[in-house]
């Protein structure tokens, strides 16, 4: 009986750490695949935001598209398209999405700033003279 019972209550810790650990690679994987198809598709996807938005980037400036990441835990989280002068946009390796609430928690605020990182949770690195321009909603 004491055996039984071990066995059942090992069987179910297996269970929860199972559905635990599944959402942890639930994350992983859509990280990995935003991941991968901003370092695959990205020239792609900017070039159909800048027909989308009739962009036409020259010397002055270009776009890229990059990926979104949380500053608060570091997870890719979608992308988004930034703008600037092209030696500036080409340092940029990310943006960094922070959260945060005004007036109690009436409002939500995120901000999406381009830094020369992928990496936040050290510092974040602001890259000057860059914006966004874009966000893209990835469905994985």
């Amino acid at each position: 009986m004491k055996n039984q019972l071990r066995a059942f209550g090992l069987g179910v810790l297996l269970t929860l750490g199972c559905v635990a650990g599944y959402a942890q690679l639930d994350r992983i994987l859509k990280a990995g695949g935003i991941a991968l198809l901003v370092d695959r598709l990205g020239g792609d996807i900017d070039r159909a935001i800048n027909r989308l938005t009739n962009t036409k980037p020259d010397q002055n400036f270009t776009t890229k598209v990059v990926p979104i990441i949380s500053a608060g835990n570091g997870a890719y989280i979608g992308a988004a398209q930034v703008m600037g002068k092209p030696e500036a946009v080409r340092k940029v390796q990310a943006v960094a999405q922070i959260e945060g609430d005004f007036m109690g928690r009436e409002v939500r605020l995120r901000a999406l700033i381009p830094i020369s990182t992928k990496n936040p949770q050290r510092s974040i690195n602001r890259v000057e003279g860059v914006g966004v321009s874009g966000i893209i909603d990835i469905k994985i």
